[in-house]
Parts: C-alpha cells; structure tokens; sequence
C-alpha cells in the first residue's frame, strides 16, 4: 500500500511534469513566434555566414550587397486550384549593378507601374514626391527588364498579409546590386503601425531590435491585401488599383504553400510570375 506520504511525493512528480511539459510547449511556441517576428522585423545570422530567413548579403567585386524580405513564414494551406495562366516564354535576368542609378525621375509628375502577371495586371500608382530614390529605381529597373519572366516567391496569410515579389532568383535572396534609402516612413497612410490593404512597399533587412539594416532596400517589394500590423520600417512608394487588388485577392485566396526550410519562403499556390513591368510617366 502506497502510503501518505509517497502519494503526495508522487503528486508532487506528476505536478512538476505537467509544469515541465507546459513550458516546454511554451518555449517552442514562442519560439515559433519569435521567429516569425524576426523575419518581418529583422535578421537571424545562421552561423558565421550572412544567411537570412529573409534574405542573404551578396557580394559583388568585394561590395556588398543587401537583398530583402519583409514578411514572415505563411502557414501552410490545402493546395486550391491555380487561378493564374502558364508564364509567357523567357526567362529572368540576374545581372546587377554597383551603384544606385542617378535620380532622374521628375518628383512632380505622375509615375505609374504596371505589373503584367500570369494572373491578371496590376496597377500602382507611385509616389515619385515621397519616395524619389524608390520610384527611380524601380523606373530604371523595369526599363532595364529586371522585373520581366520573375516569381512572386512569397505569400504570407498569417500576422501580415503580403505578397513579395521582385526577386530575379525566386528566392528571397537576390537583389539588383545596389541599395536605396528608406523614403516615406512618415507616410499619413501608416496610421497605427498598420500598412493597409492596397500599399505597396519596399522590403529590406531592418532589424527593430539592433536598429541596424537601415536603407538596405533592393528589388524586392510587398504588396498588402489585407490591413497588416507593421512598424513603419519599410518604404511605402505606391497604390495598387482597385483592379489590381482584386487579381492580389485571387493570388491570396489560392493560399500559400509550406515554409522552404532552406529559403525560409512560403510560396504561393498560385503561379504568380510577373511577365512584363512597365513605368509610365503621365
């Protein structure tokens, strides 16, 4: 018979178990939490190498390089129907350049961008007066067919609500070789660290906790279809139409797939490939 004494000792064994068991749990699920707020908000250095869940450091010429992500790991959904058309036929260019080309757009005129996609065109009226050095870059960059043949490589349907495209590699990894400055942080429309649906904005390597990454913005953009709680870090330089929310919210619907442990991406079910990019000046 198991007298008084071991049973409250027993009791005592079971409780400290179940307390064991609790934050075990709690600690990989703020792990998990942790790691998502970490590749929208900033870096995770793996190793000795500049490996990012959102991005790398390239080199070029002994320069470097920044790339950029904004967004953190999608859950993983049933795969939908793929509501987008095959990609038209070429394929994405990877070359760079070393520094930032010269600030030729007029900050007075309009500027629109026209992204010609598998699954519909999308719209977005730029900001050349506050976010010059963004808009230039992205003016240069589609003339230079930077834009033409790439994957949106990521779609997150958790915490924020982002598609992020501009990445010639398709990895969340690439960027054009040079970097810009954060433009537009002040922006009336990012009221409550809220970036709503129909922003556009840039992505980068901010890290909110070291402070450093500032005006390390590349390629690589986000488009909001969906209000998303974000810090006010990242370059808001345009406005997707109400026919270009419209294609982003079939993209969305179609779902995301399963985080890449090597990329750190969530990819979207649907084929989102960007077939032309145009800047038109009106």
């Amino acid at each position: 018979m198991v007298s008084q004494e071991q049973r409250r000792r027993q009791l005592a064994r079971e409780k400290f178990l179940r307390q064991q068991q609790r934050r075990t749990s709690a600690r990989r699920k703020a792990r998990m939490r942790n790691a998502a707020i970490a590749s929208v908000l900033g870096v995770i250095l793996i190793g000795s190498v500049a490996l990012y869940t959102t991005g790398v450091v390239l080199g070029d010429d002994d320069k470097t390089n920044a790339s950029a992500e904004a967004t953190p790991s999608a859950s993983a959904s049933s795969k939908a129907p793929d509501p987008c058309d095959k990609p038209a036929a070429g394929k994405a260019k990877t070359q760079t350049w070393k520094k930032e080309p010269a600030l030729t757009v007029d900050k007075s005129a309009k500027y629109t961008m026209k992204l010609s996609t598998t699954c519909g065109d999308i719209d977005v009226a730029l900001k050349a007066s506050a976010a010059p050095h963004t808009v230039n870059s992205f003016n240069f960059l589609a003339g230079k067919g930077y834009f033409d043949h790439t994957k949106c490589h990521r779609l997150t349907d958790q915490g924020i609500y982002v598609l992020q495209c501009g990445d010639p590699q398709g990895t969340g990894m690439g960027g054009p070789g040079y970097t810009i400055p954060d433009e537009n942080l002040k922006d009336k429309s990012l009221t409550g660290n809220v970036y709503p649906a129909g922003t556009v904005a840039m992505a980068n390597q901010y890290n909110a906790q070291t402070g450093e990454g500032r005006n390390t913005g590349g390629s690589q953009f986000f488009l909001v279809y969906q209000d998303s709680q974000l810090p006010p870090d990242y370059t808001p330089f345009g406005t997707m139409s109400e026919a270009g929310m419209k294609v982003l919210k079939k993209i969305a619907d179609a779902g995301a797939q399963a985080m890449d442990p090597t990329t750190g991406s969530t990819a979207p079910n649907a084929t989102v490939v960007i077939n032309k990019a145009t800047v038109t000046e009106s």
